[in-house]
């Protein structure tokens, strides 16, 4: 009996320890270095971060630089309208010239639309009835 106890005792005994052992492994290791994932974890997060900072950048400069050329353009826009003021000969070159600006500045012109009655192109050469297809095995033979 008492060898039945002992075959049962060490066993049980040895998987005890092992497990507080193991356990106390897992806790204490990765405290002490972080693992490789979460070092990649990390470094992406750090990219992704810096990436999402020059989007912003980027947007923010792009948006300055638009408004530079909106007051440019107004820029350009007042000065052709002063020099159509004092450099025209006449009331109605003025007027022209002035109306002309204006109809710049209030939007894009009509677009042209193309004619509705023109035929699509096609991807064969078109025949004469009762004459002979490109595809017919006497096409093109004199006879």
């Amino acid at each position: 009996m008492e060898l039945s106890l002992l075959v049962w005792l060490l066993p049980t005994l040895a998987l005890v320890v092992g497990v507080v052992v193991g356990f106390l492994v897992a806790r204490l290791l990765p405290n002490a270095a972080p693992s490789s994932t979460q070092r990649q974890l990390d470094d992406i997060q750090e990219r992704f971060d810096s990436y999402q900072s020059e989007v912003v950048t980027h947007f923010n400069s792009t948006a300055a630089l638009v408004k530079k050329l909106t007051q440019s353009y107004q820029e350009v826009q007042d000065h052709l309208a002063e020099g159509a003021n004092r450099l025209a000969l006449d009331e109605q070159t003025r007027q022209r010239l002035l109306a002309a600006l204006h109809s710049e500045a209030q939007g894009p012109r009509d677009r042209l639309t193309p004619p509705k009655d023109t035929e699509v192109p096609r991807d064969y050469a078109p025949k004469a009835p009762n004459t002979p297809g490109m595809l017919d095995e006497h096409y093109g033979l004199k006879r």
